[in-house]
């Protein structure tokens, strides 16, 4: 019954530790793009799950925590995880894969837009710099089928 960690799985070893983090987003091209600090901890489940711990201020100065979980299912071939934070009460469940260079898990995911005007398609990418770097990108699907980045996150080893 109980479950063991598959190959895949080690992918994520290298993001285990702590990390300082800075996230620039846009959220428009009529704004000017907002800067985000914060740290995260990043730790095994079992070899099955990584949990990703942050906590940081918005640009407001207001403080945030979230919970990222990611792992791997070899029943669908498709890296898992789910996405929670003390700013939003949407729960976010994400499925994808690793690109073909490997470096870069590729997460598609639906959520709120940021207008409010329903639910859209977006995708977060983690890319594995090396050891010490990390990058989270993020982008939305827009009306015109095309992918728009509105937030890349450079996060370093402490």
């Amino acid at each position: 019954m109980f479950a063991k960690p598959q190959a895949e799985h080690a992918w994520f070893n290298d993001l285990i530790g702590n990390w300082e983090f800075t996230h620039e987003c846009s959220m428009g091209p009529d704004q000017p793009p907002s800067i985000a600090t914060g740290t995260v901890s990043v730790r095994s489940l079992g070899g099955l799950w990584f949990l990703l711990e942050c906590t940081g201020v918005s640009p407001e100065g207001e403080p945030w925590t979230s919970l990222f979980t990611l792992g791997y299912n070899p029943a669908k071939s498709r890296y898992t995880g789910t996405f929670v934070a003390s700013m939003m009460s949407h729960l976010w469940i994400y499925e994808g894969q690793l690109d073909e260079t490997g470096q870069r898990l590729i997460l598609d995911v639906e959520g709120p837009r940021f207008d409010g005007s329903g639910m859209g398609k977006y995708q977060d990418i983690i890319e594995i710099v090396d050891r010490n770097h990390w990058i989270l990108r993020s982008q939305l699907l827009g009306d015109d089928g095309q992918w728009h980045p509105f937030m890349e996150g450079h996060h370093r080893r402490v």
